[in-house]
């Protein structure tokens, strides 16, 4: 008989895609409802991780440093005449839930969330600043 825990652990499993999913659109609705106005129509997609075209075009070598993807016009574009809908975020599980066990110091719907953030903040050209704010107001709520 073992003296670990091993049996706490042995019935839990990490969320599969749809549990995932479920858990990326709460935690953007946990956003500011401001940020949200401003990210318009955005559709969250998860996938297990990204596709080898998608890390070639980025350079990334190892599929487990991409956790999200965010692609479409932004407000920039917007207000240039440019077509502000069909925005998306690609939400990659595997190395999300890679980053959670690694960092062990979140939640997985808070670093959801913050990888939402980022995602969506840099293509608006938001600062860290601007992003870490946000986040902090999702968590005073």
């Amino acid at each position: 008989m073992s003296t670990t825990d091993d049996g706490i652990w042995a019935a839990r499993r990490a969320p599969g895609l749809d549990e995932f999913h479920r858990i990326a659109t709460g935690a953007f609705e946990d956003l500011p409802a401001a940020f949200r106005a401003v990210c318009g129509d955005v559709f969250v997609h998860v996938s297990e991780m990204a596709t080898d075209e998608v890390l070639d075009d980025l350079g990334i070598e190892d599929p487990l440093e991409l956790t999200g993807l965010y692609e479409g016009a932004t407000v920039f574009d917007a207000d240039a005449g440019g077509d502000a809908f069909g925005a998306h975020v690609h939400l990659y599980r595997l190395p999300v839930l890679y980053e959670w066990c690694e960092r062990g110091d979140v939640t997985l719907s808070d670093l959801i969330r913050h990888v939402l953030v980022h995602e969506i903040g840099h293509h608006f050209g938001l600062s860290d600043e601007d992003m870490h704010r946000i986040e902090a107001m999702a968590d005073a709520d």
